[in-house]
């Protein structure tokens, strides 16, 4: 049977809604508060009408810890700048230790070549605790930023929670990343440590990251100390004022009981990076009180996680899923890390470790379920996947084929929970509930204390239409503010420049009346390939620092139910042309200086990039036009410089089909 967008693939029975943690948060809410709500719809109202109560009631269900309580649930209530919890004094780092026990491990570990490592709560805390003191004898202190060069391993997590510990600032980049996307983000913050790996391992070869490491030092003058992980090798000799991780935890005298500075609210926890389509990277500030609630909030509700789960997302350490996985222990379940190539050494390998681990919950993307699809595997034919209640599917829309995949290939009884949301937040905003029924192509609706709604350009909610997606009342996890960014402008000009007072995300979404959502890709120009966004102009200082080349322009076709698409244009000095080696040099030096994600699929040469009357690229109307949009409704001739120059593209579109 060929399903469209709409049909019913999976509907809860009695028995998961009657042990669903959403429902067991709706029955206390009646016991200890009085209020009642028939499912969740009714729920989602109350918790985006009555938000400080809603937001308020998470510090009692979930027993989270503070040292001192807030005065009011919600000071100021305006976007941006709403004040959360004042007078509240926590610690992020405090909140995760405090779901350790002895009964279950807090880690799984798995690398491409060697066996399943169960690494103990009490191990975790005891690096934590070594790695907190090293840094405090490092000159760390509150405020300091600490960054990080590490593949998704052990060390890098506890390296997160040392740092939160000390309310100091942490920052992460994957070791895949290019010298200049690193020193990009980097240099912003001003580092006092780096944390980095000597390479890294993917789809069985070695990758010697020595060299990067060293130019990231010469290029952050504000490092006092370099702390490295030996994965490939454990020569550091090429590098200046570092010492090996087992020796820094080796050297200290760490207190008795860890301990963890008491900070506010909107103390900075992290610094995530999502980019534009101009300048350097943003470097969003989240903090820790925002991060707590959300990530308790999603893991729980959302995740539907219990203390016996053992919960997995394939994620590096340069997308923000990274962060949320981490998130996921305070439900209390075991996490699951795995660091290499989700192909190697074939396609099936994440099934087999789902089958090792017993795994209950499994994170992936679509873009690796449709890798699945073409490659035709059945995982649940050769592998035992029973235990699989939760699929979680991000980093780009789901297609309808792919909704069919896993529930064929899979299993016919877990909830497919697609998720959307965003680095900004640091969360999903729009996913799963496990009480409800689940549509193929659909996201079930909006996550509970985030009201979500589509809006036409004129700032109306529309239902049953494509729109912009639109976040109408404040959430905890919203970005505190940009690093380095007087007056909040730049912060203000991303979010709120379209709908003054409102948060507009950046994505198309239609959400029709029973509340579920359709994700339609990116409604700027922003790259998002595999989950990792890249600003346009970090890939225009790669391409145009070619001789040859002299203006360019590139195009993310994130086509809904199709793989996404990245074509390059170039244009070259007269008389030049695209030969196969500038083609080779220019994807090289992308890989190289950006990220190996970041690299087009095709490169096209061009006469002229089209511009506004203003001078901007008008890489918006092109994807529009790239994506089938009518000519009249995506670009308005008589607004550009040089209206010959959307004849190429035009043709181009009817290429594409």
């Amino acid at each position: 049977m060929t399903l469209k967008e709409g049909d019913l693939l999976w509907q809860p029975t009695a028995e998961v809604i009657e042990q669903a943690n959403i429902t067991h948060y709706i029955n206390w809410l009646r016991e200890n508060h009085g209020v009642d709500f028939a499912d969740y719809r009714d729920l989602w109202h109350w918790s985006t009408t009555e938000t400080g109560p809603f937001w308020e009631s998470m510090w009692a269900y979930f027993n989270l810890k503070y040292s001192q309580k807030w005065e009011t649930a919600l000071g100021e209530t305006a976007m941006p700048g709403t004040e959360w919890f004042p007078g509240v004094r926590l610690n992020w780092a405090e909140n995760i230790f405090a779901k350790g026990t002895a009964e279950r491990p807090a880690f799984l570990y798995k690398t491409e070549n060697e066996s399943l490592v169960s690494i103990s709560w009490a191990d975790v805390q005891d690096q934590a605790n070594r790695l907190a003191q090293a840094l405090r004898d490092f000159g760390v202190t509150k405020g300091d930023r600490i960054v990080a060069y590490m593949p998704n391993i052990p060390e890098t997590i506890i390296a997160v929670l040392a740092a939160g510990s000390l309310g100091a600032i942490w920052s992460s980049c994957s070791p895949d990343f290019g010298s200049r996307s690193v020193l990009d983000r980097f240099t912003q913050i001003e580092p006092t440590v780096l944390i980095a790996v000597d390479g890294y391992s993917y789809g069985g070869r070695d990758f010697d990251r020595r060299p990067v490491v060293a130019e990231l030092q010469a290029a952050l003058p504000t490092l006092r100390k370099t702390v490295v992980v030996p994965y490939i090798t454990a020569d550091t000799d090429r590098l200046d004022n570092a010492i090996l991780w087992n020796d820094a935890l080796a050297q200290v005298t760490p207190p008795a009981e860890m301990l963890f500075e008491q900070v506010p609210f909107n103390h900075p926890l992290w610094v995530l990076y999502s980019s534009g389509t101009t300048g350097l990277p943003k470097p969003i500030v989240q903090g820790h009180g925002g991060i707590l609630l959300e990530h308790v909030k999603s893991a729980v509700f959302h995740n539907d996680l219990k203390p016996t789960d053992r919960f997995f997302w394939y994620s590096s350490t340069g997308w923000m899923m990274w962060n949320y996985l981490i998130g996921a222990l305070l439900s209390g379940a075991t996490v699951i890390l795995y660091n290499g190539s989700p192909a190697y050494p074939d396609i099936d390998c994440l099934f087999a470790l789902a089958e090792e681990t017993e795994m209950t919950y499994m994170g992936i993307s679509a873009a690796f379920v449709t890798a699945c699809i073409k490659a035709g595997i059945q995982p649940n034919q050769k592998y035992d996947l029973s235990r699989i209640r939760g699929v979680g599917s991000t980093g780009s829309p789901l297609s309808i084929d792919g909704f069919q995949w896993i529930y064929d290939n899979i299993n016919g009884d877990l909830a497919l929970e697609s998720l959307s949301g965003g680095t900004d937040l640091c969360t999903a905003f729009v996913g799963g509930a496990r009480t409800q029924a689940i549509y193929a192509g659909e996201l079930q609706g909006a996550s509970l204390g985030a009201k979500v709604e589509a809006w036409d350009e004129e700032g109306n909610a529309v239902t049953d239409e494509v729109g912009e997606l639109v976040i109408v009342e404040p959430m905890p996890s919203m970005p505190l503010y940009f690093w380095n960014d007087a007056e909040m402008a730049r912060y203000k000009s991303s979010y709120f420049e379209m709908y003054p007072g409102r948060w507009r995300h950046g994505d198309w979404i239609k959400i029709n009346e029973r509340g579920g959502c359709v994700i339609y890709g990116r409604s700027d120009s922003t790259i998002n390939r595999q989950g990792i966004r890249m600003g346009t102009s970090e890939i225009y200082r790669v391409v145009e620092s070619f001789d040859q080349i002299v203006d360019s322009l590139i195009i993310d076709l994130e086509f809904r139910g199709r793989e996404s698409y990245l074509p390059l244009f170039v244009v070259l000095r007269d008389g030049g042309s695209l030969t196969d080696d500038l083609k080779k040099q220019i994807n090289q030096k992308l890989r190289r200086e950006v990220s190996p994600r970041h690299v087009p699929n095709d490169i096209f040469q061009i006469d002229a990039v089209p511009y506004t009357l203003s001078g901007k690229k008008m890489e918006v109307p092109i994807r529009k036009i790239l994506l089938g949009l009518n000519i009249e409704k995506a670009a308005n001739p008589g607004a550009m410089r040089n209206p010959e120059a959307i004849q190429y593209f035009l043709d181009f579109a009817k290429d594409l089909g």
